[in-house]
């Protein structure tokens, strides 16, 4: 058995040479997470809550369970959103605005109403199938219970409303009748949508699709003034 180096002490644990131990306060910043430009920690911040708010709803959710989520601290988190409400309006609007644009582009490349409507209700489908997280916070229980957020939600099924109605050309029926129409056909896509979502059904979303706006075309074919 060899003697200990001279200025040891016995039993004591053995450094390790060229190693410096680490402070605490920097293996926490390094925990935390890496420091990312403003732009994109926004954007990371966005994208984390989205999943925590589609999972426990506004309500249920907290500052904090975003912030861990994140990698963050909550003052990091407060640096770019002063509330947990400005946090899920934002998200609200952008959710909003996303899918009326996915609809607009889509029916805009239809050669006529018949395809407007396919193109409108796959791509509505679409979306809900790829951005689950999105949907689900857009149409979860929170909107009902807060007038703000539930005139986001409006806006946008009033926007998607107003487009169906323009496909719409029954002789005889007037603007409103036809808007009345177009917000009776997103509902019935809303409600076939959530709960595709909610039953974990294993109906194909293209196929489903397809069919919804097959129903939806010919219901109208067959409205009378």
């Amino acid at each position: 058995m060899s003697a200990p180096s001279p200025g040891t002490t016995p039993g004591a644990p053995r450094a390790v040479r060229g190693r410096r131990p680490v402070p605490r306060a920097v293996k926490d910043v390094d925990r935390v997470s890496t420091r990312l430009p403003a732009a994109l920690r926004r954007r990371q911040l966005l994208d984390v809550a989205m999943g925590v708010f589609a999972e426990r709803g506004f309500h249920d959710a907290s500052m904090n369970d975003i912030a861990v989520e994140a990698g963050v601290t909550k003052p990091v988190l407060y640096q770019h959103f002063t509330s947990k409400r400005e946090l899920f309006a934002e998200l609200l609007g952008e959710v909003g605005r996303d899918l009326q644009e996915t609809i607009t582009k889509a029916v805009a490349a239809a050669d006529g109403p018949r395809e407007m409507v396919e193109l409108g209700f796959s791509a509505y489908f679409s979306y809900v199938n790829q951005h689950r997280d999105a949907f689900q916070l857009f149409y979860g229980g929170s909107m009902a219970r807060d007038e703000e957020f539930a005139e986001v939600v409006n806006q946008t099924e009033s926007a998607v409303a107003a487009l169906v109605a323009a496909l719409i050309e029954i002789e005889g029926l007037s603007a409103e009748q036809r808007r009345v129409m177009g917000h009776g056909i997103v509902g019935m896509i809303e409600g076939a949508s959530i709960h595709w979502l909610r039953s974990n059904s294993d109906a194909d979303p293209d196929a489903l699709a397809h069919q919804l706006a097959d129903l939806a075309w010919r219901g109208l074919r067959g409205v009378q003034p």
